[in-house]
């Protein structure tokens, strides 16, 4: 094959017949997982799958996004699709940044959807001849409208002048000197005819060089209330329904800067039609400094965010108050706690007091919530130290001691001190912890009051302060997995480790839920005695309609498994495997629809939200 398609290239009267050999090679070959790569007239071959080949971004390209052939059949298909919305594109531009809009408008004409308008705002010169220069636009295609405004209206005022021209059922933002992918109008109509309720289309994105090179891909999660909460993840590409733009009477110009995330906050109080594409739909220009790029440059859109934010929770009766983040441009919603409820901390524990020791001095010593119980629950233990150490703590009117006389089973442990606890808050703990954050508990507990939220999930470090714990992602390695395990915080993937946001799961090593939504929900599965228990009983608060909470704020150490050994040990292996083929025939339906805090484009191979092989 290779001899063929270089024999080809050289054969300057057949290009077109090369054209579509050429393809039909590289399809060929792409199923037996090489990428072929056409550099002129060379060929070169690249094994993707070859053990310590870097596996790059450009790679990654080549091998997801749709070639010529692909994007010619898209334009054939997007005319025969049943739903054909017009979608309004809204740009503006000042005149002496003219030049750099090149790239804007021939992104959306190459669009391989056709049934579009770009709504250009051009703002700062009204002479005869630049208003010619820029009336050629729209001779050349009439699907491009132009309005000129003599004075600068700000960010918001310009976009309500782009949108008060825009005619179609949705409309999209478009910086003047970004790029939309050439079928990113294609695949949000697709889905309209498949979902024609949305209101709301969001994708991915990633950023783009001056040379056109591309980088910095950002594949977000699917909707996310918290974690938009906590930063304007959604960024671009976005689709909305005109009819509610209009409604909420577009952009406000007291929100200059994070003027779209102030218009994205009131825009999804209108609906709930949310949907989420995983593909690169946008490039972000890097030469500009934009806030996206660079939350230091502009403190004014700082302000402005944590405005709208204040905006939000206010229209929405949340109790609480908004402060800056850990992690650069994130914001947190500090929620007010009502009333002081009783929290009962359950920690199953066996011998080795040193550990419980220090688990229980670290809650003594440092939580700032005042009112908690501590149920310690023994599981035959045997030493006499343990026994000694009992009776100096069971004076302390916080601490309670329950003896559980069966063989270990964590699930029937947690419930069997769950029946017992006076709480109307349980908060599962390993005894293997130790507590970091003064304000641990209360940072779980403003979460678990809330209706719609099921259980709360902590940051749980190594003695080395590198990540243990930041939620837990379906499918990972095997079944469930921790990313960025063993990696140090350095706000990597949307600042994920570092802010409150969704996920499928957390780990029961520490984890708040509602004592009645414990049990509505059906508590711990007792057949799942030692693994997997803590993603089983979070996959039934979200079938039951609940959010799973991970918030960085309650942050303590996790030594892992110091009082029953991990996997490892020989005696739990064939009982960890028959778990683990049970949580499949549970849950796999929901594992292997992919999970919706994650991102299909990222790999369950790692832990590390690399890209996908």
């Amino acid at each position: 094959m290779i001899k063929i398609i270089k024999i080809l290239i050289s054969n300057n009267k057949h290009r077109l017949v090369t054209h579509e050999l050429i393809l039909s090679a590289i399809r060929t070959v792409r199923d037996e997982g090489w990428r072929i790569f056409l550099i002129k007239a060379r060929v070169k071959i690249l094994p993707i799958f070859n053990p310590g080949y870097e596996y790059s971004y450009h790679n990654w390209i080549i091998r997801n996004e749709p070639e010529t052939t692909e994007l010619e059949l898209q334009t054939q298909e997007s005319l025969l699709l049943k739903n054909r919305p017009k979608i309004s594109i809204i740009a503006s531009v000042e005149y002496s940044e003219k030049t750099s809009l090149k790239f804007a408008i021939k992104s959306a004409i190459k669009q391989t959807y056709d049934n579009w308008e770009l709504c250009l705002v051009v703002v700062g010169s009204t002479k005869p001849e630049d208003i010619q220069a820029f009336k050629l636009y729209t001779q050349k295609d009439p699907r491009i409208k132009v309005k000129f405004l003599e004075k600068n209206l700000g960010n918001s005022g310009n976009y309500n002048a782009s949108l008060s021209l825009a005619t179609g059922e949705f409309v999209i933002l478009l910086d003047h000197d970004d790029e939309l992918a050439c079928f990113a109008l294609y695949e949000i109509v697709k889905v309209l005819n498949e979902k024609p309720h949305l209101d709301f289309i969001y994708s991915d994105e990633d950023k783009i060089m001056s040379n056109g090179k591309r980088l910095a891909p950002f594949f977000k999660p699917d909707w996310s209330p918290d974690y938009l909460l906590s930063c304007m993840y959604i960024g671009h590409l976005a689709a909305y329904r005109k009819t509610l733009v209009d409604k909420i009477e577009g952009f406000r110009s007291a929100y200059d800067g994070y003027h779209e995330y102030d218009f994205v906050l009131r825009f999804i109080e209108e609906t709930k039609s949310i949907y989420h594409i995983p593909k690169i739909l946008y490039h972000r220009r890097m030469f500009r400094s934009l806030v996206a790029n660079d939350v230091k440059v502009k403190p004014d859109a700082r302000i402005a965010g944590k405005k709208a934010l204040v905006d939000y929770i206010h229209r929405n009766g949340i109790l609480g108050n908004i402060i800056d983040g850990d992690c650069p441009g994130s914001y947190r919603l500090r929620r007010q706690i009502i009333g002081s409820p009783l929290v009962s901390i359950i920690i199953p524990s066996k011998d080795k007091i040193n550990v419980l020791r220090s688990c229980l001095e670290s809650i003594l010593n440092k939580t700032e919530y005042p009112n908690y119980e501590i149920i310690v629950v023994d599981n035959l233990s045997t030493e006499n130290t343990t026994f000694e150490y009992y009776q100096t703590i069971v004076t302390n009117p916080r601490i309670n001691i329950l003896h559980y006389d069966k063989s270990f089973n964590y699930s029937d442990i947690n419930n069997f001190a769950a029946l017992r606890a006076k709480g109307d808050y349980l908060l599962f703990l390993n005894n293997d912890t130790e507590v970091i954050s003064g304000e641990w508990l209360s940072a779980m507990l403003e979460h678990s009051q809330r209706n719609e939220v099921g259980v709360v999930g902590a940051q749980l470090l190594y003695h080395n302060r590198t990540l243990q714990h930041c939620g837990v992602i379906l499918g990972l390695v095997y079944f469930a997995g921790h990313p960025f395990l063993r990696e140090y915080n350095n706000h990597q993937q949307g600042g994920r480790p570092s802010v409150i946001c969704n996920y499928s799961a957390v780990t029961g090593a520490c984890m708040m839920i509602r004592k009645s939504v414990f049990y509505e929900v059906g508590k711990f599965d007792t057949d799942l005695a030692i693994t997997l228990n803590d993603v089983d009983l979070c996959l039934k608060i979200r079938k039951h309609g609940y959010l799973v909470i991970y918030t960085p704020y309650a942050q303590l150490f996790h030594y892992a498994s110091l009082t029953r050994g991990g996997p490892e040990d020989a005696e739990k292996r064939l009982c960890y495997q028959k778990e683990h083929d049970l949580m499949r025939l549970k849950w796999a339906d929901v594992v292997d629809r992919g999970d919706p805090y994650y991102n299909p484009n990222l790999t369950l191979k790692r832990e590390d939200f690399s890209l996908k092989y």
